[in-house]
C-alpha cells in the first residue's frame, strides 16, 4: 500500500461509504460523544425517523440493528455523523454543507446502500431526506424479500465474467441468478430466487470457484426479486428534493461520474435491482488521477477491497475520533 501522502491526497482523493453489512453494535457512540456536531446528528435522525435510531446504534440489540430497515438508516447515520466530526475538526460546522470542509474530495462513491450516504456528502440529498428514504427503501426490500424470499452468495476465486456467465445459464433454465457485486478481483455476491441460486451455485463450484458461501440473508439484493419494490421506491425517490452534486459521484449501475439530479434520480432507482460494479468503479477513479481512498463510515470493507483492486492505492479509514483528530491534523500540516 502506498503511504498516504496528504499532500498527493490533496490532488487525488475519493471519499468512499460503506453499505449494509458494515453495521455492529456501539457503532458512531464514541463519535459521538467526541463532537456535538456528532451528537446532534444523531438526535436529528431520531427526530427525522420518530424512534431512538441512536440507542439502536449505541446498544442494539444486533437483531434489530441489522434488520434491513433499520441497518439502512443506522449506517447513514453513523457515517454523516463521522463526516460532520471530521468538517469539525477541519474547523467547518459540517451542517450546511456536508461535502465542504476544507478539503474536496474529486469523486464520492458509495457501495450499495452507502450511495446515499455519498449523495448526502456530495450535497445532492439533504441529510434528513436521505435518512426518510433509506427507511423506506429498506422497508420496501424486507417486504419484497419477504413476498418472494431469495437468497446470496459469496463466489470466491473467480471473476465477474465467469460468474456472470454460469448465473446467465442457471436463469436460462427457469431461475433467477444474477451478480448483484463485483466487489473485487475474486470476490463477487451473486443474487436470485431459490431455483436459480440452488442451479448456479453447485455450477460456479465446478467451474473452479475457491468458496461458495451462502449470506445469512433471504433477501435478494441487487436482482430481479426486488422489482416489487421499485414503484414505491419510484415515488419515494420522486418526493424528495435531489440537487445536482456538488462533487460527482462514481455510479454503481454504470461505473461513471454522475453530477445531474436526474441521473441521482435515475441511478437511485437502477441500483435497486441492478448490480453494484464496485470494482470497476474504483478502477474508474483511479483512471481519473485518484490516488488517496478514505473510507467514512463504520468498519473497514471499502479499503479492504481496495487492496485487492489497487494495491498501490493510499487508503485510509475514518471510522471513529482519533481517525478523526489524526486525519485533519496531517491534513491541515499538508495544505
Amino acid at each position: 500500500m502506498a503511504e498516504f501522502d496528504f499532500i498527493q491526497a490533496a490532488r487525488g482523493m475519493a471519499f468512499l461509504f460503506p453499505g449494509q453489512g458494515s453495521q455492529s453494535v456501539g457503532m458512531g457512540r464514541a463519535v459521538a460523544e467526541a463532537y456535538p456536531v456528532a451528537r446532534a446528528t444523531f438526535a436529528e435522525a431520531d427526530e427525522a425517523l420518530g424512534f431512538s435510531l441512536s440507542h439502536l446504534c449505541f446498544e442494539g440489540p444486533e437483531a434489530d440493528l441489522t434488520d434491513t430497515i433499520n441497518a439502512q438508516p443506522a449506517l447513514l447515520v453513523t457515517s454523516v455523523a463521522l463526516l460532520r466530526g471530521l468538517a469539525a475538526e477541519l474547523g467547518s460546522d459540517g451542517v450546511a454543507t456536508d461535502a465542504t470542509a476544507g478539503y474536496a474530495p474529486v469523486y464520492v462513491a458509495g457501495h450499495s446502500m452507502g450511495e446515499y450516504s455519498a449523495l448526502v456528502a456530495a450535497g445532492a440529498v439533504r441529510f434528513a431526506d436521505a435518512l426518510r428514504l433509506v427507511r423506506e427503501r429498506g422497508r420496501l426490500m424486507k417486504q419484497a424479500g419477504e413476498q418472494t424470499p431469495g437468497r446470496m452468495a459469496a463466489i470466491l476465486g473467480l471473476d465477474e465474467a465467469q460468474v456472470a456467465a454460469i448465473c446467465a445459464e442457471a436463469t436460462a433454465r427457469g431461475g433467477i441468478a444474477q451478480v448483484a457485486n463485483d466487489n473485487c478481483p475474486g470476490q463477487v455476491v451473486i443474487s436470485g430466487d431459490v431455483p436459480g441460486m440452488a442451479a448456479a451455485m453447485p455450477a460456479l463450484e465446478a467451474a473452479g470457484a475457491r468458496k461458495v458461501v451462502p449470506l445469512a440473508v433471504s433477501i435478494a439484493a441487487h436482482s430481479p426479486l426486488m422489482q416489487p419494490a421499485a414503484a414505491e421506491l419510484r415515488r419515494a425517490i420522486e418526493a424528495t428534493l435531489i440537487q445536482d452534486a456538488s462533487v460527482p459521484l462514481i455510479a454503481n449501475t454504470s461505473a461513471a461520474p454522475i453530477r445531474a439530479a436526474a441521473d441521482i434520480r435515475a441511478e437511485l432507482l437502477a441500483q435497486l435491482t441492478g448490480s453494484v460494479r464496485w470494482s470497476e468503479s474504483m478502477q474508474r477513479a483511479v483512471q481519473d488521477g485518484v490516488t488517496h481512498f478514505v473510507e467514512v463510515g463504520p468498519g473497514e470493507v471499502l479499503t479492504g477491497l481496495m487492496k485487492r483492486i489497487e494495491r498501490s492505492a493510499a487508503r485510509q479509514s475514518v471510522a471513529g475520533p482519533e481517525e478523526i483528530a489524526a486525519f485533519a491534523a496531517a491534513w491541515r500540516s499538508a495544505v
